[in-house]
């Protein structure tokens, strides 16, 4: 990490830690976090008796803010260089000494330059980076109590970046401390490994040895839930009680943790936010990708132990460089297959895709709640001439590309049509976002779940913020802060204030009747139907929320297959 980003955080306080030391809480317990003054009370308490508990592997000692105990950093799995690089996760080392939980662990080593270079994302996404290094398996946790016979619900939050960037405290809305406070749960987050660290296959070139090495980053994921099987009830939670959840790559991380059989019986619900991914890796491709990593790096077979031993900046560029030449070469004859390093269906830790073509059995039992937003993908957010485009002019943007995702070519018009007439009230850069937006992943998803005994619930999220003269709209990652009652932390998101908070309290009302019972009605919103294909039931989350039946069916008719 160059010294410069270090004390960007240190001197602006832009970190999570920043900015959970900054205003504190109303007198009401379950105000939430950059609320008000509160008084002059003293809210932050630290000290050699004070938040003291044990894990398996020692004890540790955090700190009480606002009446919310944090423990951060503490380790779930040995330090992954060296020989234990592209292994099974090892277990952490036991201490003797009290370990200090106090600060957040190191980021998972990934691409960490020009980080900051896109200045809005940075602006808006207010991301939170610090020391990157291979010793990177920690967890944090925030708890309103422990040893006081309570069982309380878990949540543990994955995040997202694909499975190559991000961190557990990467934005300000991933703080456990509101949420922790408003439905007295357990909240933890974690760090695991990414990208070629975390899913560089090398089971074709370096045998049995490395058979778990596409996954080992989802094995860490799983290493991370037993740490809280074996653990959670000394800070207070209930290991019977746990919550998967995760946003965009994350949320592709839990469907792919509900088809791993090692991670079954380790959470007992599930919540995907914009990754409602049904497929994973190819194992013939992540194969061939692991060999042309070996010759990238200049080795044969038998010298595959070699990329163990090299510094994992070195190990990271060659391993870039060699899915590049894999790409190009291969071209588009892989259609929307997964690319570069994710999960892979192995046969053995991950035996099948998710949900396609069918659902993996291993997560039957486990109720589901899967959630879009209306503008994952908002393309004048930055340029205001945008939004004076024209229906055609979207017809020519989405032939060659929609979002994340590919173009639709000659069927781009029909498309465009489609959503026009579906929306009648929207502009034409509305019409553009909603279709490069689509909800046909999250659709699939739901109805692969609904043919499970679990109920699955769908939530399509629309609250527009007013920031970037009201450009931003519902995009990709804004509606994690208010499931988290965290609208008045994650400014940049929200611009704060009431009027967001007010969905927030339903939002996270829901969500925490969800993971007390597996069910998200009671907690504020109206009437939340269970899922079924045949009306495709859908609470749409706005100012007014409202469950309607499949609002987007018929535009998504003109998608091409």
């Amino acid at each position: 990490m160059k010294p410069n980003r270090r004390e960007f955080f240190q001197t602006i306080g832009a970190g999570v830690a920043g900015l959970s030391l900054g205003p504190a809480l109303m007198s009401s317990s379950c105000a939430p976090l950059g609320v008000g003054s509160g008084g002059d009370d003293q809210i932050l308490f630290i000290g050699d008796d004070i938040a003291v508990t044990d894990t398996v592997y020692g004890k540790v000692k955090g700190y009480i803010l606002r009446d919310i105990y944090y423990f951060l950093g503490m380790p779930y799995g040995a330090d992954t260089s060296s020989t234990n690089r592209f292994m099974p996760p090892q277990k952490p080392e036991p201490w003797d000494n009290v370990y200090p939980a106090v600060w957040w662990g190191n980021t998972a080593p990934q691409n960490m330059e020009s980080r900051y270079a896109y200045k809005y994302q940075s602006f808006a996404d207010h991301w939170n980076y610090d020391d990157v290094s291979e010793n990177c398996l920690m967890i944090n946790v925030w708890t309103p109590g422990y040893g006081d016979g309570k069982k309380r619900p878990v949540m543990v939050w994955l995040h997202g970046g694909g499975f190559t960037n991000g961190n557990g405290i990467e934005q300000d809305g991933y703080n456990g401390e509101n949420l922790a406070r408003l439905g007295d749960i357990v909240f933890c987050t974690l760090n695991h490994r990414l990208g070629p660290l975390g899913y560089t296959n090398l089971a074709g070139v370096g045998g049995e040895k490395y058979a778990a090495s596409g996954n080992a980053g989802m094995l860490d994921i799983v290493a991370a839930l037993e740490w809280v099987r074996d653990n959670i009830e000394n800070f207070g939670g209930d290991p019977n009680n746990v919550t998967i959840m995760g946003q965009s790559g994350g949320g592709a991380k839990v469907t792919t943790l509900t088809a791993m059989p090692s991670a079954k019986g380790l959470f007992h619900k599930a919540v995907v936010l914009s990754g409602a991914s049904t497929q994973s890796g190819d194992k013939d491709y992540s194969e061939k990708l692991g060999s042309y990593v070996l010759r990238e790096a200049g080795l044969n077979r038998s010298r595959v132990d070699r990329l163990q031993q090299l510094p994992w900046k070195e190990y990271y560029e060659i391993a870039t460089r060699a899915s590049q030449i894999l790409n190009e070469e291969i071209g588009d004859s892989l259609g929307g297959m997964r690319r570069g390093f994710s999960p892979v269906v192995d046969g053995h830790y991950l035996p099948q895709h998710p949900y396609y073509p069918e659902p993996a059995p291993t997560a039957a039992d486990v109720p589901m709640i899967i959630c879009s937003t209306f503008n994952e993908s908002s393309p004048s957010r930055d340029n205001a001439a945008l939004e004076n485009v024209t229906l055609e002019e979207v017809v020519e943007n989405i032939k060659q590309r929609a979002g994340f995702s590919a173009g639709f070519g000659d069927k781009a018009q029909e498309v465009v049509d489609a959503y026009a007439k579906a929306f009648p009230d929207m502009k034409p850069v509305e019409i553009w976002s909603l279709i490069s937006s689509n909800r046909r992943g999250t659709v699939a998803l739901a109805d692969a779940k609904s043919k499970q005994p679990a109920p699955v619930y769908v939530a399509w999220f629309g609250w527009q913020p007013p920031l970037f003269d009201g450009r931003q709209r519902a995009f990709h990652c804004s509606d994690i802060c208010f499931w988290f009652y965290n609208t008045d932390l994650m400014l940049t998101h929200t611009g704060g204030g009431k009027r967001p908070r007010a969905l927030s309290e339903k939002m996270a009302g829901a969500l925490l009747q969800f993971m007390k019972t597996g069910d998200p009605n009671g907690g504020g919103l109206p009437t939340w139907p269970r899922y079924t294909s045949e009306n495709g039931e859908t609470m749409v989350l706005n100012d007014v929320s409202e469950a309607q039946n499949d609002p987007d069916r018929e535009a998504r008719k003109a998608l091409p297959a």
